[in-house]
C-alpha cells in the first residue's frame, strides 16, 4: 500500500447511504489519504459531501422501473454517459487506488469503470437485506463489507470465489461518536439528574409511532423527572403538536421538534431511545450504546428493519416491539419496564458497547487500505 492512496467513493440518494460513506472518508482523511466522491448533483450528496470538505464529481444516473419498460433505454444511456464522465475524470486526475460503493444506482458507473481498469473495488452494505445495486455488482468486486453478520448469507451466492466478505459494522460519523452527554443535555435544556426518553422515526418521522406516543402522554408525564425529546418528522410536526396539546408546564418536559440535526448530542444525552430500526439508526444507537425500544417499520423491503433490530435485540442491547402492538397495552408495558428499571438499562448499555459499533469506520478503513493488492 502506498503512503497516500486515492480512494473514489460513490454514495447517494439518502443519508443512510451518504453518512456511512462520509464516516469512512473522515477516517481515511485522518490517515492521510485523498478522497473523491461521485454522486448526483440534485440529490443530498451534492450538499453533504462538499460541506464535509471533500471533492465532489457530479454524475447523473437513473434506475430502471420494471413497470415502465421504456425507462430501461434512458437508464442505460445515462449509465453509459456517467461512465464516460468518470473515465474522462480519471484521465485528467489519475486513476484511484481503490473504489468503494455504498449502494444505490449511483455506485454502478464508478465500480464498473474501476473494475474494467483493474482497480480494487469494495461494496459496503448497510442493511441486513442487500439493495439491488449491491446485488448486481457483488460478482465484480474484490471485497464486500457488511454491517450485520446476517447479511453474509445474502451475498454468498452472489460473489465470485475470490471475493472476500467481511463484517465491519456500519460506519458512524465522528460528530456523532464524539458527542458528550453534558453538551447534549445543555443544548437541549435537560437537567443533569433527569431521565431523557429520545423518540425519533428516522428522517421522515413515523406517523404510527407518533400516534402511539401521543396516546401515552399523561402516563409518561406522570413519571417524575422524565423528560421527552420527540422528533416527529417535518411532515407530522404540526399535527403532533396540535394533538399533544401540551401546557406551558408540560412543554418544559416534553420537547417536540420536527427534526434533530445534532443526533449525536441527542443520543449522548438520552437514557432510553424509542425509534424505528433503519440501518443508520441502529448503527448510531449502538455506537453511543443507548438502551432502545425498537419498533421496526413493517413495510420495509423484505422486513429488513426487523432483521436490523434483531442485531441489537439478540445482543441484549434493545427490546423489539412489533408495529401492530403500538395500539395495545404492550407498548406502554414495554416503555414502562425500561423507564423503571435502571439496572436493566445499564446492562443493555454494556451489551451495546460489546458490539464495538463505534469502531466500524476504522474497520472499514482497514479493509480499504488493504484492498489495493486485491485489484486485478
Amino acid at each position: 500500500m502506498p503512503d497516500t492512496m486515492h480512494v473514489a467513493i460513490a454514495a447517494g440518494g439518502t443519508a443512510g447511504h451518504i453518512n456511512p460513506a462520509l464516516a469512512l472518508a473522515e477516517e481515511l482523511r485522518r490517515r492521510g489519504h485523498e478522497l473523491t466522491f461521485f454522486g448526483q448533483p440534485t440529490r443530498l450528496e451534492a450538499t453533504l459531501v462538499p460541506q464535509a470538505g471533500f471533492s465532489f464529481v457530479p454524475i447523473e444516473v437513473t434506475g430502471f422501473d420494471r413497470s415502465r419498460p421504456w425507462t430501461l433505454a434512458t437508464a442505460l444511456w445515462r449509465m453509459h454517459r456517467a461512465q464516460r464522465r468518470i473515465n474522462d475524470y480519471f484521465d485528467a486526475h489519475g486513476t484511484p487506488n481503490v473504489a468503494v460503493g455504498f449502494g444505490a444506482y449511483v455506485e454502478m458507473p464508478l465500480l464498473r469503470c474501476c473494475h474494467a481498469k483493474g482497480v480494487a473495488c469494495i461494496l459496503h452494505e448497510q442493511n441486513s437485506v442487500p439493495g439491488l445495486a449491491n446485488r448486481l455488482l457483488a460478482r465484480k468486486v474484490d471485497c464486500v463489507c457488511v454491517s450485520l453478520p446476517i447479511a453474509i448469507d445474502a451475498f454468498k451466492s452472489r460473489v465470485s470465489a475470490q471475493t472476500q466478505i467481511v463484517v465491519t459494522g456500519n460506519p458512524v460519523r465522528q460528530s456523532v461518536i464524539g458527542a458528550s452527554r453534558e453538551a447534549g443535555r445543555a443544548n437541549n435544556d435537560i437537567p443533569d439528574d433527569a431521565m431523557l426518553l429520545l423518540v425519533f422515526g428516522g428522517s421522515l418521522g413515523a406517523r404510527h409511532l407518533n400516534d402511539g406516543l401521543v396516546a401515552l402522554k399523561d402516563e409518561l408525564l406522570s413519571h417524575t423527572g422524565l423528560y421527552v425529546l420527540h422528533s416527529t418528522g417535518k411532515k407530522d410536526f404540526d399535527r403532533v403538536v396540535a394533538e399533544l396539546r401540551l401546557s406551558e408546564e408540560e412543554r418544559c418536559r416534553w420537547r417536540v421538534v420536527p427534526y434533530i440535526d445534532a443526533m449525536g448530542e441527542a443520543l449522548a444525552a438520552a437514557d432510553l431511545v424509542l425509534s424505528r430500526a433503519g440501518a443508520s439508526s441502529i448503527a448510531e444507537i449502538a455506537a453511543l450504546a443507548v438502551p432502545a425500544l425498537l419498533v421496526p417499520y413493517p413495510f420495509a423491503t423484505a422486513d429488513h428493519q426487523t432483521v436490523n433490530a434483531r442485531y441489537l435485540v439478540d445482543a441484549g442491547a434493545a427490546v423489539l416491539l412489533p408495529d401492530d402492538q403500538i395500539d395495545t397495552p404492550a407498548f406502554l408495558e414495554s416503555l414502562r419496564s425500561l423507564i423503571d428499571d435502571g439496572e436493566r438499562r445499564t446492562s443493555m448499555r454494556q451489551a451495546a458497547k460489546s458490539l464495538a459499533q463505534d469502531r466500524a469506520a476504522m474497520a472499514l478503513a482497514d479493509q480499504v487500505e488493504g484492498a489495493e493488492a486485491l485489484g486485478t
